[in-house]
């Protein structure tokens, strides 16, 4: 039996469609232009047939994409028509949402932008604090729902997603190069600064701390301007950051892992919605690949936001 055709490459594609732009759809779609390039390969890897002419920043529909177009306008007019028909009431309510603020920048567009859209009747109250404090306003029935850094400590939690953890510096600058590491990093109980001190000290690096605080702003000013190295997740990484790598003497680090947590007597329909909503955002996050020559017309500071950095790459600075 043939693999069913993906609605979310669908909503994708006919959001290129209709705004002419990968750039524009991807604002659309509420991803990045990387993503939404990667849907559409994989629409077309999918279906065998090449979608669109690229000619530099404008793209038009082959012959096989303008016949694909009114099956996807109707699959999707479907889908949703079968959810309301199911749907007895709509979902409304406010939910209190909280996420540090390094997972605020990559991740709130994505977990966001269509879950209001498909829900306006709901409202999102969201707060940015340390992990620690997200889990103790959670227990306290102060937050309804939030992303955290796991440790064995935090009961309800669900693992969503893991992405790797790096040693990074300037790549203006060579403080990575000196005898006594300066360290720019989270506080005491932070579970990525616990793992890379000790990954540290295992190596035989001297080191010591410069710079403690519990906002990534803070920590990668930091590194930026070439005063400390720090430890951070792929989605804190920042234009103008280097990652360490094994030949420089920077252990390899396990990969960081995010989770959502929900507080207890939490069990509504609003709450539940929302967190499906996170899982499957989380998930479908597409990890950026090399640019095609659309993706290189984009700004370059939108441009550099999308690239994974490798060990050893480097981002152009701001």
């Amino acid at each position: 039996m043939a693999t069913p055709l993906d609605l979310d490459q669908l909503r994708t594609f006919i959001a290129v469609v209709d705004t002419g732009s990968f750039t524009r759809a991807a604002e659309d779609v509420f991803k990045t232009q990387s993503a939404v390039s990667m849907q559409v390969r994989r629409l077309e890897d999918r279906l065998g047939k090449e979608l669109f002419e690229r000619n530099g920043r404008s793209v038009k529909l082959t012959d096989d994409g303008a016949r694909l177009l009114s099956y996807a306008r109707r699959m999707l007019a479907l889908s949703q028509e079968t959810l309301t028909a199911f749907d007895e009431e709509h979902i409304s309510g406010h939910v209190r949402i909280g996420l540090p603020d390094d997972y605020a920048e990559r991740f709130l567009p994505e977990i966001m932008g269509r879950f209001v859209r498909t829900n306006p009747r709901v409202e999102l109250q969201i707060a940015c604090e340390t992990t620690n404090s997200l889990v103790e306003h959670v227990e306290k029935g102060h937050l309804d729902v939030a992303l955290v850094c796991p440790s064995k400590t935090h009961a309800w939690s669900e693992i969503v997603r893991r992405e790797p953890l790096h040693f990074v510096t300037s790549a203006c600058h060579t403080v990575h190069l000196e005898e006594v590491l300066p360290l720019a990093i989270g506080r005491a109980d932070c579970v990525w600064r616990k793992q890379g001190i000790e990954a540290l000290r295992q190596a035989g690096r001297q080191h010591r701390v410069l710079f403690t605080s519990w906002s990534a702003t803070i920590v990668t000013s930091a590194v930026l301007a070439g005063l400390a190295i720090s430890v951070l997740p792929e989605c804190a990484l920042r234009p103008g950051m280097r990652v360490l790598t094994e030949e420089e003497g920077f252990p390899r680090l396990n990969d960081a892992e995010i989770a959502v947590m929900r507080g207890k007597n939490t069990d509504t329909p609003v709450i539940s919605a929302l967190i499906e909503h996170i899982r499957e955002s989380l998930r479908n996050l597409v990890p950026p690949t090399e640019e095609t020559p659309l993706t290189r017309q984009l700004p370059e500071t939108r441009l550099i936001r999308s690239q994974r950095l490798r060990p050893g790459m480097t981002a152009a600075g701001w």
